[in-house]
């Protein structure tokens, strides 16, 4: 996770596009077996069932951890959201891919967990335990040394800092786009907003995190 950030915080954000809306996906963009395996989800086969979360879930625990820092959350969540998927794939049609469909899903789910957090004043904060628990621990060369490694973990924890800062749909769009690596149109798609809108979040929340990340060094 914290690798990829590594760029995106030092880099230039660039002049904002137009804003235009996501482009649907069609039917016919959907692979064969993706259609097929939906329609059997459809007609109420368990096989089928298995299979979309076999395939899907560990990309919504993931996405849960990185957007609610809880584990137990994060799986609790996932469960809903498959929930959620089964009752109402009779109506997918073919508006994204499979996969883009459930991330939207559990954005919304993992939304309205937070803002259930926030209203009883609990943290949202991401938890760094929880993210080495789900990605291992940050990778240093063969040869690194004790201070290399400490300095790594440094930076890596004022990165969380400055994440955990965040508002929510900001966190969430840089967590879609630098770790999960959506498109803009998956983003969008996703968060039920314009392509223009995830562009406008990431430009910001980069901004914020460039800033705290100054902070952090002069302190």
């Amino acid at each position: 996770m914290y690798g990829n950030f590594h760029g995106f915080v030092g880099s230039n954000s660039g002049n904002m596009l137009a804003v235009k809306q996501a482009r649907a996906v069609d039917w016919s963009d959907i692979g064969v077996r993706e259609a097929a395996l939906i329609q059997r989800c459809a007609a109420g086969d368990d096989t089928a069932f298995a299979e979309v979360v076999a395939e899907h879930q560990r990309m919504v625990v993931q996405l849960a951890v990185n957007l609610l820092g809880d584990r137990d959350e994060a799986l609790d969540l996932s469960q809903d959201v498959f929930i959620r998927v089964f009752r109402t794939i009779g109506q997918f049609r073919g508006q994204s891919a499979l996969r883009t469909w459930i991330y939207r899903i559990a954005v919304n789910q993992a939304s309205n967990r937070h803002r259930f957090w926030r209203r009883r004043r609990r943290s949202d904060q991401v938890s760094l335990d929880a993210h080495v628990e789900v990605h291992g621990d940050f990778q240093c060369g063969a040869d690194a040394g004790p201070d290399r490694i400490l300095a790594q973990k440094e930076l890596a924890a004022r990165l969380q800092g400055a994440l955990d800062a965040l508002p929510f749909d900001q966190r969430t769009a840089i967590v879609l786009r630098e770790v999960d690596g959506l498109s803009y149109d998956e983003i969008a798609f996703s968060l039920g907003v314009a392509v223009g809108t995830v562009k406008s979040r990431l430009t910001r929340a980069r901004q914020s995190l460039r800033a705290s990340l100054r902070e952090a060094r002069k302190a």
